[in-house]
């Protein structure tokens, strides 16, 4: 018999516990408006895990932090492949980690949309580096964000900014403001109306994310400045500060994966 509701109720973790200590296998599915996402069970241990581009234990901890939406329990499915080695507990004790962790992460780095430069301290100083340091230093070119240089090193973007964390503290490292790989040439062809209804869906899509998190108010605070900067004629830079914060709130309160998300769907409302 198949296990349904709603992650607003039970959230994820105690979800996963209470199908695991019976030790079923089959499949966890789901969803959070136009996103979904798998968790596969084998005798009660998760096995596997895919939402969007991640897979295994990174799409676990993605899933983990969601506030809202469906689950629904399927057993009897079997998983389609293995990713996953960790047990349950300490999958569930690493994610409980990361949240905690990338709020503090968060505060230096808001978000891995930006992109590393070097300080002009970084010239002129005598540092050593852990190799983690270095590997991240060789791909600093200044031109790739910090999703673009997790990549290039096989990381996930959390592991990736906990090591650009330190480079920052230390000011070898700093974060430039970087807009135009998502395509805004669209926003000076648009009228104020056309404007003002796009900020209105932009600031719903992030309204929906954060529905049931604690920082949910902060985006309305972020609304309201931008109907201020409409009223005063200044309806392009409106959309690109309510982009940048409302992303930035989204980044602090649910990671740089559901944030990247948030982004992508900006970018569709553009056309791109």
């Amino acid at each position: 018999m198949a296990f349904q509701g709603s992650l607003k109720e039970l959230p994820l973790p105690d979800i996963i516990q209470l199908v695991s200590v019976s030790g079923k296998t089959g499949v966890f599915t789901l969803k959070n408006g136009s996103e979904s996402g798998l968790i596969y069970l084998q005798d009660g241990h998760i096995v596997h895990a895919q939402v969007g581009d991640l897979v295994g234990e990174e799409a676990v901890y993605d899933l983990a932090i969601w506030a809202q939406g469906e689950f629904q329990f399927t057993p009897g499915q079997p998983a389609p492949s293995s990713s996953i080695q960790k047990s349950n507990t300490n999958l569930l004790m690493e994610a409980a980690r990361r949240i905690d962790e990338w709020q503090v992460l968060s505060k230096r780095i808001p978000s891995t949309r930006l992109v590393p430069v070097f300080t002009q301290k970084s010239s002129n100083t005598s540092v050593s580096f852990t190799p983690q340091e270095w590997a991240l230093i060789c791909k600093i070119d200044e031109r790739r964000s910090i999703e673009e240089i997790a990549v290039g090193l096989g990381n996930s973007p959390f592991e990736t900014c906990k090591v650009l964390y330190g480079l920052i503290t230390s000011g070898l490292v700093e974060l430039k403001e970087d807009l135009a790989k998502l395509h805004m040439e669209r926003l000076q062809t648009m009228g104020t109306p056309e404007l003002q209804a796009l900020a209105d869906r932009i600031h719903q899509q992030a309204r929906t994310l954060l529905s049931s998190h604690d920082k949910a108010h902060e985006l309305d605070t972020v609304y309201r400045l931008s109907r201020a900067e409409f009223e005063a004629g200044r309806g392009v830079d409106a959309i690109l500060d309510l982009i940048r914060s409302e992303e930035k709130t989204i980044s602090s309160a649910m990671g740089p994966n559901q944030a990247k998300g948030f982004l992508t769907r900006v970018q569709q409302m553009l056309g791109g």
